[in-house]
């Protein structure tokens, strides 16, 4: 079966984001041509075009040395190549994070490999990612499998080093292999590999990430701190002969365990090597029972579960693919795990992409009807009151314009008035802001470099980290508290136009922070388990503890940026829809007094009068119909959920369909 299932279903995922960009430029279209639309709308729309743009699915594949990662990605992606194209011999080949991606702005393939002497500097990866010159670029042709796995072959390349070098490169010596001279390690040649080349599912959006054993101590901190926590899957690596040893579990409950609480991603656990208990004489049912067995107490080891386990033989899988040999590929059950790849990550993105983009642009397009409707239902009651005064009806429009006019102002001073509250609201958006403006993290950040630099113990480099993190939760605490009041002023706002509007109660939009407090729990849950490490570190890695609050204090920064990005945002639109409500009730009543004034100036006989009615009322209507088939396009189920699956997904995923 090859990886066509995933292909199929990335194409499907790929089409319907295709659809939901269409109709959302169709929609901002059709605002401008009933005067609906606005500033603020239009800002909102173009953040949920971009969020579709640049959308992608990340897969992670984690485990300790000698797991078959490699081997794994190599029968899932790289088959149809013949051989393998990832180096994955006994022992350790993934030295150094590997990511595989497809660059559309690149006109060919390359890999860029970062040197390991950059973790001299505390510049991190992504800081690094910006910085071409600093990599090492090597142009692959795909067609020349020999070319790719002499090219792919430099990954896993490693170099002599005196070991004070090493030591100051972050390693622990204990972790490195001896070269056989005295002094001299071995260590991984590079720090970071990016591959781009042209996959069909890697075209699609997919990326992989492909990481060394995480318990060397060596390893780069921001996989922890930030890589692996953005991914939307990963793959545990476990060996089927030994099951879950201590350095398995020890890297799951430090690193990956949690990501299952706080974050979107999906954990799984791949028992690999199954074909280890394949046994001939014994049977094929004794077999089965035995790989069931190592099942049951791996998800009850990882706290999963057993579906979420999957046992499996990579090499098989990639020798039966290369042999196109049906029942090799059946009896190494690579199959369950493309079948979940297919439908659980697929699933997890669409329900993603409908929290944050399709049910959004449905509660915007359900209040732009609705106020069309209201044009529709006044041009019926004129028609009415016109054919019921067939012969007073220059007087009845003169009342009608009268009443049109009141309204209007109404609304007019309403509009008024949510722009006051909109100044208020935008001040409060400034203290959310000022909370955590960047001058006050400069300020911790300077007073630990200080700590830091004045003390490389480990009682000093505990207290300067711990007393950091307490900065910085204080400063989220009086954002936090200033969130509650603006919670309340809009809540307040919002109650009145409830009142006002009781047929179209909406709901307040409340600012919540505490998504960002737990992703700094998270941090600081990583800095402890650090600072744990420390105590048998050697004294001379101050490198090490350099490189890692570097990567902390990166982190750290991103998370402050979000927030105040996102506090400036929410202050922004927290009253845009009762803006836009009352901005379409004004309009509304603006075409209206224009087509009474119309109808008022005509001398013509009062037939007339009701052609003009109905042609506007044709003119609503055809808007109407336009606007509910936008709205039924963007209801449209996803497409995994439109085969009817249900898929059982773990956490904050779980999202009712829309109009359910």
């Amino acid at each position: 079966m090859s990886m066509e299932r995933l292909s199929q279903q990335i194409d499907a995922y790929v089409g319907w984001k295709r659809e939901l960009m269409r109709q959302i430029t169709r929609y901002r279209t059709w605002l401008v041509n009933n005067r609906l639309n606005s500033d603020a709308l239009d800002a909102k729309l173009e953040r949920a075009l971009k969020l579709l743009r640049s959308d992608h699915i990340t897969l992670a594949f984690v485990g300790e040395f000698s797991r078959g990662k490699t081997e794994l990605i190599n029968s899932l992606f790289f088959s149809a190549y013949g051989q393998r194209m990832l180096p994955s011999q006994a022992g350790r080949t993934t030295m150094c994070p590997t990511e595989l991606f497809f660059d559309p702005r690149s006109e060919r393939s390359y890999i860029r490999l970062l040197p390991i002497e950059t973790r001299s500097t505390e510049a991190s990866v992504a800081q690094f990612k910006r910085i071409p010159r600093h990599w090492v670029n090597i142009p692959l042709d795909l067609s020349d499998p020999h070319n790719m796995i002499q090219a792919f072959t430099q990954v896993a390349k490693s170099k002599p080093m005196p070991v004070e070098q090493a030591i100051q490169l972050g390693f622990h010596p204990d972790a490195l292999e001896s070269t056989g001279k005295p002094g001299q390690v071995l260590v991984p040649a590079w720090r970071h590999a990016l591959v781009n080349f042209d996959h069909p599912l890697l075209r699609r959006g997919l990326r992989i990430l492909d990481t060394p054993g995480l318990n060397a101590l060596g390893s780069e901190p921001e996989l922890t701190l930030s890589m692996l926590p953005s991914a939307q899957a990963i793959i545990f690596l476990l060996s089927a002969d030994t099951g879950v040893t201590a350095s398995d579990m020890a890297v799951w409950q430090q690193h990956i365990r949690q990501l299952d609480d706080d974050t979107q991603t999906c954990l799984f656990a791949v028992l690999n090597k199954i074909d280890i208990l394949w046994d001939d004489l014994a049977g094929e049912a004794f077999v089965q029972n035995a790989i069931a067995q190592i099942q049951t107490m791996t998800a009850k080891q990882l706290g999963i579960r057993p579906e979420d386990v999957l046992p499996l033989s990579a090499k098989q899988a990639l020798l039966a693919k290369v042999r196109k040999d049906q029942a090799l590929l059946a009896r190494s059950q690579m199959g369950d795990l493309e079948t979940l790849l297919c439908e659980r990550i697929v699933s997890q993105k669409e329900r993603l992409i409908e929290d944050r983009v399709v049910n959004q642009v449905l509660a915007l397009l359900q209040g732009s009807r609705h106020a069309l409707n209201l044009r529709l239902d006044k041009v019926h009651e004129q028609q009415a009151l016109l054919s019921n005064h067939q012969h007073d009806n220059g007087q009845l429009l003169f009342e009608l314009t009268a009443k049109t006019k009141n309204d209007h102002s109404q609304h007019h001073k309403r509009l008024l008035g949510l722009k006051t509250n909109q100044r208020l609201l935008q001040r409060q958006g400034e203290l959310l802001r000022l909370a955590v403006r960047p001058e006050r993290l400069d300020e911790h950040l300077n007073k630990v470099r200080k700590n830091l630099a004045g003390s490389w113990t480990t009682l000093g480099i505990n207290q300067a980290i711990l007393a950091f993190f307490r900065s910085v939760e204080h400063d989220m605490d009086s954002l936090a508290h200033e969130a509650e009041m603006a919670n309340k002023m809009v809540a307040a706002i919002y109650r009145r136009h409830n009142q006002d509007n009781p047929l179209q109660g909406i709901d307040a939009p409340q600012f919540n922070v505490k998504r960002y407090l737990r992703e700094l729990k998270q941090l600081q849950t990583q800095a402890d388990q650090f600072r744990l490490h420390l105590k048998t570190l050697l004294t001379e890695q101050r490198s090490l503890s350099k490189r890692f609050f570097a990567t902390l204090v990166q982190e750290v920064i991103g998370l402050h940026q979000r927030l105040r990005a996102d506090a400036g945002q929410w202050a922004s639109d927290a009253l845009m829809p009762l803006m836009q409500h009352t901005l379409e009730h004004k309009q509304l009543l603006e075409s209206h007094m224009l087509r009474l004034k119309a109808l008022a100036q005509e001398t013509q006989q009062a037939r007339q009068r009701g052609q003009q009615l109905l042609d506007y009322r044709d003119e609503l209507t055809h808007q109407l119909h336009q606007a509910d088939e936008i709205l039924r396009n963007l209801r449209r189920p996803a497409p995994v959920q439109r085969q009817g699956k249900v898929v059982n997904l773990p956490g904050p995923a779980r999202q009712h369909r829309v109009g359910e």
